[in-house]
């Protein structure tokens, strides 16, 4: 029976996920306290400033795709407290709140340590400092897309994935929401209509084209798997897919659409498809 065997948020874009044994998937279709915090560059509009748009692309700040280094650094976000602590090998960075120096501090830090690892020259490039910490904590805004989703992949299509490239493949590369067991390397990506996670009930909305995020190792930050051009390659993709998002019943991401349910979706739930 397929079933949920890990759920993750990303309370800063580009950032360490949170393992966790349930997630609540909010009423515009987002998960509550996934990708709540964003480091901007200095060129980038605010959020406040993109006419109330809730996504955030990646080239507006620090990511994976380009700062694969990131994946060093191990952070953890109070979501009560709305306080970050930042660690590198054992030694802490930055421990601050959300307040205006408390941002600055957190960004200071992120600087330093990006300024002194092979991504130095991507964040040197004009426009990109000073760095900026955005977000009210809160409030999951920095999601790449518009409309809010949940993101799914399953264990198998890792597991043929690593198979191919002859390595070992950790989950947290792809910085899906939801990891589900019980079914078929690839099964995922043939969905369509409603899919119901426990209680939640959801719809297909397509596949997840990967970028170079995926390469990055997720402790190392080293690129060390060439994960897109294996799934165009020997997998014989058309595009470098991997797990496909879903997302609530009438939500489009427009302004004005109607709030879908959502609900809480737990290790362990069953997972249905129509």
């Amino acid at each position: 029976m397929p079933h949920v065997v890990a759920l993750y948020r990303h309370p800063v874009k580009g950032f360490t996920p949170e393992s966790l044994s349930s997630l609540t998937v909010q009423a515009d279709g987002r998960i509550a306290g996934d990708r709540v915090l964003a480091f901007r560059f200095a060129d980038a509009a605010t959020p406040e400033e993109r006419d109330g748009l809730d996504h955030w692309p990646k080239s507006k700040g620090l990511a994976l795709e380009s700062f694969p280094a990131l994946a060093q650094l191990r952070l953890t976000y109070d979501h009560d407290a709305r306080r970050v602590r930042i660690e590198h090998a054992g030694e802490t960075l930055a421990d601050a709140d959300l307040d205006n120096d408390g941002r600055h501090a957190l960004s200071e830090a992120v600087t330093a340590f990006v300024l002194d690892s092979p991504d130095a020259k991507r964040l040197q490039r004009p426009g990109r400092l000073p760095l900026a910490l955005v977000g009210d904590g809160t409030r999951s805004r920095f999601q790449d897309r518009g409309r809010g989703y949940v993101s799914l992949h399953s264990e198998a299509s890792v597991a043929a994935l690593g198979a191919a490239l002859e390595q070992e493949v950790d989950d947290r590369r792809f910085r899906s929401n939801v990891v589900i067991g019980g079914v078929d390397a690839w099964d995922e990506l043939n969905w369509h209509g409603e899919v119901r996670i426990g209680d939640v009930r959801l719809r297909t909305a397509g596949p997840i084209v990967r970028c170079l995020a995926t390469h990055a190792n997720p402790d190392t930050g080293e690129r060390d798997a060439s994960v897109l051009k294996t799934l165009t390659g020997s997998l014989g993709q058309d595009e470098p897919t991997l797990g496909r998002l879903l997302v609530l019943p009438g939500i489009s991401g427009a302004v004005g659409d109607p709030a879908g349910v959502g609900g809480t979706i737990r290790v362990g739930d069953e997972v249905l498809v129509d």
